[in-house]
């Protein structure tokens, strides 16, 4: 009787769907001049990286939390495999395109990228920023010239 009242219970109790692996807090640890950046003479605009190295990106079901342009009410998510050519809206690519001298995996892998495809979460969010995940607990973003990492907390 109680095997089939646990039962009973165990059946009508939802399972819960586990957490995507990027959900959660995220810390933007640092940020380096982007490869594709082409006036080696001087860096380029350095604000973002004073603003937003430090800070906290929160990724939810619907939303994602943080500074600036981060933050997103409404996220409509898509996971999926990018190739080297493929990161950063497609940089790497566009350099091997002007010099095809330019091997878009050995500049990914200088970014610390290993293999030859990474999860990429596109947001849908209007910033239209894209996080390339080196790992589970490690991802990058393009912006502003920059390729900022970020680690999971």
């Amino acid at each position: 009787m109680l095997r089939r009242a646990l039962c009973l219970i165990l059946l009508t109790v939802p399972l819960a769907a586990a957490d995507p692996f990027y959900s959660g807090k995220w810390k933007i640890v640092s940020a380096a001049v982007a490869p594709w950046w082409q006036d080696k003479s001087h860096k380029p605009d350095d604000s973002g990286v004073r603003a937003f190295v430090g800070k906290t990106i929160t990724f939810s079901a619907a939303s994602i939390q943080g500074p600036g342009l981060f933050a997103c009410k409404r996220t409509q998510y898509k996971l999926d495999d990018y190739p080297a050519d493929s990161l950063f809206q497609g940089a790497f690519g566009e350099m091997q395109l002007r010099d095809k001298s330019v091997d878009p995996a050995k500049i990914a892998a200088s970014l610390g990228f290993k293999g030859t495809n990474w999860k990429t979460l596109e947001t849908g969010c209007e910033a239209e920023i894209d996080y390339h995940f080196l790992d589970p607990t490690t991802a990058a973003i393009g912006l502003d010239n920059y390729v900022y990492t970020l680690k999971k907390q």
